[in-house]
């Protein structure tokens, strides 16, 4: 048996009980901001970092003034893990500057104040909720209803309550959990090339193309930030605008996660093991933006891992700097003088003649066979 952390995510009933839920995460964002400016405080006084400790016990003391009285309303274990987030921003923030944390949780600016709208989320972990049969959940007292698609089974760690910009209210349910490990499966391989002139090259020649939700709903998208921009800051027209803006990325958001999980089930059922390349996804939004992040490459291959991980197919990752494009896989030539917009070359060695991106993708089918093999 396998432990995994898994999260379930499930959709808050608009209620009119929801107010509370709203006002607690004001709450949260007013704590964040305290947070912050203690941070700053003490630093300028004692020339050091504020222990998360020392600040919980202080703030302990702060709620218990009336000026900070409404503060109650959010639970205690919520508060302090408000306060643990700054701390972790502010570690991330420190760790950055010493060179001893690289990646995607690196922070190069220490974290700052937050309006009341921007802040949207905040955590219980023992106690402040329950579980009660059918689809009703109990938060700080007060019953909510969700719509249970499907049962959450485990251990459960953290219950997380998060808005959207339009409003919404979603509960993120932490569990651990034991699955069975399923066994590594023995069948066809096969190699994938991410561009952008085709989303997904495989070795075998194939090809899968992207339905670009984002660029098919652009003239969508534009008329109704054209028709946000003819509102008036703070009037009722520019709420509902903005409240239809976000209805119209939304439904992107989830037509593109739709068509990515659909693909990756397709996938993991026809082969075995599947060579990728690890990407630095960020810099090609540098160079080529939109579209970079409109086929959503980073968030199809974390939803490839986990329906991998599910059926026993295995992911092989390969550098990022192996040369897949220009090494001709019949021979091994790397052609040093291939440029970008060179789509089809011929090896000088063996003359053999490559379209571009199949040859990458044989390339990184024959690098990951490589790499499991070892």
């Amino acid at each position: 048996m396998a432990t995994a952390i898994r999260t379930y995510e499930y959709k808050l009933y608009n209620s009119k009980r929801n107010k509370h839920l709203h006002s607690a995460i004001d709450v949260a964002s007013e704590v964040w901001n305290y947070s912050i400016a203690m941070h700053r405080r003490y630093y300028k006084l004692f020339g050091k970092h504020l222990p998360a400790m020392k600040l919980m016990k202080h703030i302990t003391q702060v709620k218990k003034r009336e000026k900070y009285a409404h503060w109650k309303l959010l639970g205690s274990q919520a508060i302090q893990d408000v306060v643990q987030r700054v701390d972790r921003s502010y570690q991330a923030f420190f760790s950055h500057h010493k060179k001893k944390q690289v990646g995607k949780k690196e922070r190069k600016s220490p974290p700052k104040f937050r309006r009341c709208k921007r802040y949207n989320s905040f955590t219980l972990k023992q106690a402040g909720y329950s579980f009660r049969a059918g689809n009703c959940v109990t938060i700080m007292g007060r019953d909510y209803k969700y719509v249970n698609h499907r049962p959450f089974s485990g251990e459960i760690k953290t219950v997380t309550i998060k808005r959207t910009k339009a409003g919404d209210l979603f509960i993120f349910v932490t569990c651990k959990e034991e699955m069975n490990q399923v066994l590594s499966r023995m069948g066809n391989s096969i190699g994938m090339d991410f561009g952008l002139k085709h989303f997904l090259t495989l070795s075998d020649g194939g090809v899968i193309e992207s339905p670009a939700w984002y660029a098919s709903s652009l003239k969508e998208v534009k008329a109704a930030n054209r028709q946000l921009s003819r509102c008036k800051r703070g009037s009722n027209n520019r709420k509902r605008a903005f409240l239809h803006l976000e209805q119209v990325h939304k439904r992107i958001r989830n037509q593109r996660k739709d068509w990515l999980f659909k693909l990756s089930y397709q996938l993991v059922g026809q082969y075995a093991t599947i060579c990728i390349e690890d990407l630095n996804i960020s810099a090609m939004k540098k160079l080529w933006g939109r579209k970079v992040s409109d086929y959503a490459f980073a968030e199809f291959v974390k939803i490839l891992e986990w329906v991998a991980f599910k059926s026993g197919t295995t992911i092989i990752k390969i550098d990022r700097f192996a040369p897949s494009s220009k090494a001709c896989h019949a021979c091994g030539t790397v052609n040093k003088e291939l440029s970008l917009k060179d789509r089809e070359w011929t090896c000088d060695s063996c003359h053999t003649h490559h379209d571009r991106d199949v040859n990458a993708a044989i390339n990184i089918q024959m690098l990951g066979q490589k790499k499991l093999a070892a």
